[in-house]
C-alpha cells in the first residue's frame, strides 16, 4: 500500500515536470530552497527534462496522463470509484466497419451529456482509432441529441482535494482532451444527428467535416454560465465564421440553426432529417474506399501549419477555464442552473 502511494506521488511530480516543460518550455526559474520539500520536487522533474522541445514534451506528457488514466489511482479520475464507467461501457460505443470507425454517444436519456469517465473513453476511443485499419473516423450521437455538452453534475463532485484540486484536475482533463482532436491523423467527421452544445459544439472547428441533420441546432452558452470558451474555438470561429459571428455565439450565446452554421461555415453540409442518416452513410462509404495513406497525407498538410498555435491556444483556454471554475460567478451561475433543473 506504501508502495502504491509513493509510485503514485512519483507520477504526479514527473506529470508536473512533463506539463511545465509543454507549455512553458525549459526550466527557467530559480531553484525553491531545500526545507521547500514539494516544489523542490516538481522543480526538479521539470529541470531534469533538460532543453526538451516543447513538442516532444507535449506528446510525451499526453502518453503519460494516458497511462495514469487507466489506473484507477490516477490523480484525474475524480469520480468516485464505484461510479466510474469503463472504457467501452454503454456510454460510448465503438464499432468498425466498411474502413470506417464510428464514436457514438449512448446517453440518449441524458441527452448525451459528457460525464468525467466518458472524457476519458473518448479519448482512449481516438487512440485507438488513430492505429487501427480504418480510413476514416466519425463521432456521432445517439437519440434525438448529439451532445448536450458537460453533465453539469460533474461540478458537484468534489475531490478529497477540495476545489481548487478540481479545477486543476478539470483544466488538464479539458486540455488533453482537446489536443487528442488537433492531433487526430485521419479524416475526422462529426455527423451530427440532433442539437450540439457547448464542447460538443466548440471542437467541431477541429473536424475535417461536419453533416448535420436540418434539426440540428448550435449553442455555446459559455456567458450564461460564468465560463469562456475551450476546444480551440476562441481562434477557429473567428477563422471560419468572422469574429462579429463568433462573438454572438461564444460571448452572447446565440444558438444557430443547422442552416445558419452552414452559412457560416461551421457546419459543410445539411441533410433534411428523413434522409440524413442514409445519405450521409452512403457518401461516407465511398469516401471511405479512397486511398488511407493518401487521405492522412492531405490532412497533415492541410492541419500542420498550425498545430503548434493550436496547443498553445488550447493551453491558455484550459488556464483560463480553471480560474473561471474557481470564480463566485460560474459557481453561481451552476447552483443555480442545477437548481432551476431540478424543479423541472
Amino acid at each position: 500500500m506504501v508502495f502504491g502511494i509513493l509510485s503514485n506521488n512519483e507520477a504526479k511530480k514527473e506529470r508536473k515536470g512533463w506539463m511545465k516543460q509543454a507549455t512553458e518550455g525549459p526550466c527557467n526559474v530559480p531553484k525553491p530552497g531545500v526545507l521547500d520539500f514539494i516544489n523542490k520536487a516538481k522543480w526538479d522533474a521539470w529541470n531534469a527534462l533538460g532543453s526538451l522541445p516543447k513538442e516532444t514534451a507535449r506528446h510525451n506528457y499526453v502518453d503519460l496522463v494516458s497511462s495514469l488514466s487507466a489506473s484507477s489511482e490516477s490523480s484525474i479520475q475524480v469520480t468516485p470509484a464505484a461510479d466510474r464507467k469503463q472504457p467501452g461501457s454503454d456510454a460510448l460505443v465503438v464499432t468498425s466497419q466498411d474502413g470506417i470507425t464510428t464514436i457514438t454517444l449512448n446517453r440518449p436519456d441524458k441527452k448525451n451529456a459528457l460525464t468525467t469517465q466518458m472524457y476519458h473513453d473518448i479519448m482512449l476511443a481516438l487512440e485507438a482509432a488513430s492505429k487501427d485499419d480504418s480510413a476514416i473516423t466519425v463521432l456521432t450521437g445517439n437519440g434525438d441529441y448529439y451532445c448536450s455538452g458537460n453533465d453539469l453534475t460533474n461540478f458537484t463532485d468534489i475531490p478529497p482535494g477540495g476545489v481548487e484540486e478540481k479545477a486543476r484536475s478539470g483544466a488538464v482533463l479539458l486540455r488533453d482532451f482537446v489536443d487528442r482532436f488537433i492531433d487526430f491523423p485521419k479524416p475526422l467527421v462529426a455527423v451530427v444527428n440532433g442539437p450540439a452544445v457547448g464542447i460538443s459544439v466548440t471542437i467541431l472547428g477541429l473536424f475535417d467535416i461536419v453533416y448535420a441533420t436540418d434539426r440540428a441546432t448550435f449553442h455555446t452558452p459559455f456567458s450564461h454560465l460564468g465560463q469562456s470558451p475551450e476546444g480551440c474555438s476562441s481562434y477557429t470561429f473567428p477563422k471560419i465564421m468572422g469574429p462579429s459571428k463568433a462573438t454572438e455565439m461564444l460571448v452572447f450565446g446565440k444558438k444557430l440553426t443547422a442552416r445558419e452554421a452552414c452559412t457560416q461555415g461551421l457546419v459543410t453540409e445539411v441533410f433534411p432529417d428523413s434522409t440524413f442518416q442514409k445519405e450521409v452513410w452512403v457518401r461516407l462509404k465511398a469516401y471511405s474506399k479512397l486511398p488511407p495513406n493518401a487521405m492522412r497525407i492531405s490532412k497533415q498538410v492541410i492541419r500542420n501549419t498550425e498545430k503548434e498555435k493550436l496547443h498553445a491556444i488550447n493551453a491558455e483556454e484550459s488556464n483560463i477555464l480553471r480560474e473561471r471554475w474557481l470564480s463566485d460567478e460560474c459557481m453561481n451561475a451552476v447552483v443555480s442552473f442545477l437548481s432551476k433543473k431540478a424543479k423541472l
